[in-house]
């Protein structure tokens, strides 16, 4: 006997060897919200409904069911119960029919694993097949694949994939009469079809619970709560919530249980709100936008909205628009002065100024084509003035902007850091409104960039310091000035809005709508447009894109603690003259208050001021060399640069000048020759040689200048005005040398080339 034992076990070595078991399963990738409950589930990849119910899923009572139902003797048999086969067998001998069958639950396993036609021969290999399943998983294992893979018609297996579309239930959550009733199924699943066989499975579930009350596997109690309980059942359809997010965690998912950082409610609130407001906008041939929504606590994302509808197939709802790489348009501008603050060239109050301006071709404008002559920071920002950020980029330098977008996660940025140049600021570049919303999400935690997190268990990952919390607090406290279109006129209505901060842009074509806000806990931001890149003419910001991201806030923030931004310690306050919004100079009459970065921000005291001794009745001026003893009076001017003054002459808008320099002064004035604006210093001119298009002479002075000289390769040509413009055509062609002199004596000169076309 120990022998045949033995040869027995070594054959079924032999035969495990030969003939491995197959128990590969592939099961559906379920995305989950942050509570557990199920946003979206894919298909296998041979298309069934198949989730993986974990063993802590499988409540006392499923287990208990099943094995009271399938298999009483499940943990005392090693896979196949002989006593069971012997007595089938006999039952089906003396009533001429199969009666009954034997199969355990480790060879209803084995049968699902290998699907064959049921025949003795199928019969004898789903028991070595069992004998396998038992030599390599515990019992419990075994179990766990069983609700894993049992059959419940069509292409639902298991016992989640079941529970979920026929009770939107997890299987740790069904009743004794659901668990007996989806228990029946897998016996007749053709003729047992929730939804259509109702009463059918109401007599069977039934008859199986007075079976398990004769053997007193459930107490009465609970047996009479089981019979009374209604089947309403139906097959219903897998949630499909946040399909955009779900697919972007499905493709880099290492796990077939994936949980998001999801909040269900806050979920609903926004795609419902975005379906809607995108339904409306379609009247103006605006066809999508896409939402995020982050809790600034921990980077997580509570809400997330691809597009206006996924469903939309004729304007690219499976397209996910909080992904796509779009033209930021000014959502940059606050970042930009931020680092400007940071490095000491700006605050709040500083005076910049915002006239016509060419940086080697490049002419930026404003949105609304205007000019404001003299602006504060705060006002260029809050207004979002596109030539004042564009100085501001140029003080500061791209290299530097460049690399905090990099270090704040815009990808595209980095690819294409050799090819950006001042138009970047102004939405020259490419962002997504995942990148972009994470970059405000930094100015809402004191500058410190960290990446968005979507999975609860994601890493942290590298945080980055773009701006000092001092600069960050500037940008913010200017950034929640903006006047909420959104506001009644009653000021009662708004005492429970949310308090934000925020800022809009829109791409150059109105193809990109984007407002982006903050407060203490969330940051959301909003992209409004059409995927296929159309213009609209009534698209931007400010009208398209703000309305929804209030309604957003009101939504999931209305009436909160309103706990707001307090001062860092790094920033403080100050008086400045408001002149020039650097410190009072001796001749500052009045003063306002500004922020400012202590050891960082500049110290230089205001100077927009200058006393200039004149002739007693005014009409020339003196220098400490031509100085009279007497006779002379002292006056107060104010310092006008050279792009003001000609700003102001463009417009026929009297400024008070410097008188002439007296004409007997032999002294040489010190200072910067003419800045020539036009034509451009180094640039290749192309001429037709018919008929050659004059090119324009334009130069800028310093306030005490009063004519300006030009030469041609260094022959006389003309002497105008400071700012008045004249025109020349060159003779031949090559390098044409130009030079303007001031009446001081100091000169500039540029070199252009010049090329004929026949």
């Amino acid at each position: 006997m120990v022998i045949l034992s033995a040869a027995a076990f070594l054959l079924f070595l032999l035969l495990n060897w030969c003939f491995p078991l197959r128990d590969r399963i592939d099961y559906t990738t379920v995305i989950r919200d942050r509570n557990g409950g199920v946003l979206h589930a894919y298909l296998t990849p041979d298309q069934k409904w198949r989730m993986r119910t974990e063993l802590s899923e499988i409540s006392p009572l499923l287990r208990r069911t099943l094995i009271a139902k399938e298999d009483k003797y499940f943990y005392s048999h090693p896979g196949v119960n002989v006593f069971a086969v012997l007595r089938a067998a006999a039952n089906n001998l003396t009533k001429g029919r199969r009666t009954s069958g034997a199969s355990t639950i480790t060879m209803q396993v084995a049968r699902a694993l290998e699907r064959r036609p049921r025949h003795f021969g199928s019969k004898i290999i789903e028991s070595f097949r069992a004998l396998q399943l038992e030599w390599k998983y515990s019992k419990d294992e075994i179990l766990q694949l069983y609700v894993n893979v049992v059959p419940y018609g069509g292409n639902i297996e298991g016992v989640k994939a079941a529970a979920l579309l026929y009770f939107q239930k997890a299987p740790d959550h069904l009743s004794l009469a659901e668990i007996t009733a989806l228990s029946i199924i897998p016996n007749r699943p053709s003729t047992l079809v929730p939804g259509r066989h109702n009463a059918a499975i109401v007599a069977e579930r039934n008859h199986w619970l007075q079976r398990f009350a004769a053997e007193q596997v459930f107490t009465q109690k609970e047996i009479s709560d089981a019979l009374a309980e209604p089947l309403t059942v139906r097959r219903n359809t897998v949630p499909r919530l946040a399909p955009h997010l779900s697919l972007k965690l499905k493709r880099g998912a290492e796990s077939l249980q994936v949980r998001s950082t999801l909040q269900p409610n806050l979920q609903a609130k926004a795609t419902k709100l975005t379906e809607d407001y995108v339904r409306a906008l379609r009247f103006q041939d605006i066809r999508n936008a896409a939402v995020i929504v982050v809790d600034n606590g921990t980077r997580e994302v509570l809400a997330y909205v691809g597009s206006g509808s996924f469903t939309d197939t004729a304007d690219g709802g499976q397209v996910n628009g909080a992904a796509a790489i779009r033209q930021p348009g000014s959502t940059l501008k606050p970042l930009l002065f931020g680092l400007c603050f940071d490095e000491g060239l700006m605050t709040p109050h500083t005076v910049l100024t915002d006239v016509p301006v060419n940086y080697s071709g490049y002419r930026p404008e404003n949105y609304d084509q205007q000019f404001n002559g003299y602006v504060t920071v705060e006002y260029a920002l809050a207004n979002s003035l596109n030539i004042p950020a564009v100085k501001g980029l140029q003080q500061l330098g791209t290299e530097k902007m460049i690399a905090a977008l990099a270090s704040g996660g815009l990808k595209q940025v980095q690819k294409d850091r050799n090819k950006l140049g001042l138009s970047l600021v102004l939405g020259g570049c490419g962002a997504t409104l995942e990148e972009l919303t994470g970059l405000y999400c930094a100015l809402a935690n004191g500058g410190t960039w960290a990446p968005l997190r979507y999975t609860p268990d994601a890493p942290k990952g590298k945080t980055e310091q773009l701006l000092s919390p001092g600069a960050a607090f500037m940008v913010t406290d200017i950034l929640a000035q903006l006047g909420r279109p959104d506001f009644p006129l009653n000021w009662s209505a708004t005492e429970n809005l949310p308090k934000i901060a925020w800022k809009t842009g829109t791409s150059y074509g109105r193809r990109d709508a984007w407002s982006i806000g903050y407060n203490k806990r969330y940051t959301i931001g909003v992209w409004v447009g059409n995927f296929s890149g159309t213009g609209v003419p009534e698209l931007s910001g400010a009208n398209t894109a703000t309305p929804l991201l209030f309604r957003l806030f009101n939504s999931i923030d209305y009436d909160s603690d309103g706990e707001w931004f307090t001062p860092p310690p790094d920033a403080a306050q100050r008086l400045v003259c408001p002149e020039s919004g650097l410190p009072p100079g001796p001749h500052c009459s009045a003063t306002v208050m500004d922020a400012f970065l202590p050891l960082i921000s500049s110290t230089v005291a205001c100077s927009h001021l200058k006393e200039v001794a004149l002739s007693a009745d005014g009409s020339v001026s003196y220098c400490g060399g031509c100085l009279p003893e007497t006779g002379y009076q002292r006056k107060l001017f104010r310092v006008l640069p050279p792009e003001m003054q000609e700003f102001y002459a463009a417009r026929n808008q009297p400024y008070e000048r410097v008188p002439p320099h007296h004409s007997e002064c032999e002294t040489l004035q010190r200072g910067d020759g003419p800045l020539i604006t036009a034509p451009q210093n180094g640039t290749e001119y192309f001429l037709e040689d018919r008929n050659p298009e004059p090119l324009q002479l334009s130069a800028r002075a310093a306030a005490d200048v009063a004519r300006l000289h030009w030469y041609v390769n260094d022959r006389f040509y003309r002497s105008t005005a400071p700012g008045e413009k004249q025109f020349f055509v060159p003779e031949g062609e090559g390098p044409v040398r130009i030079a303007c002199t001031d009446d001081k004596g100091r000169s500039r000169t540029i070199v252009i080339q010049v090329r004929r076309v026949r």
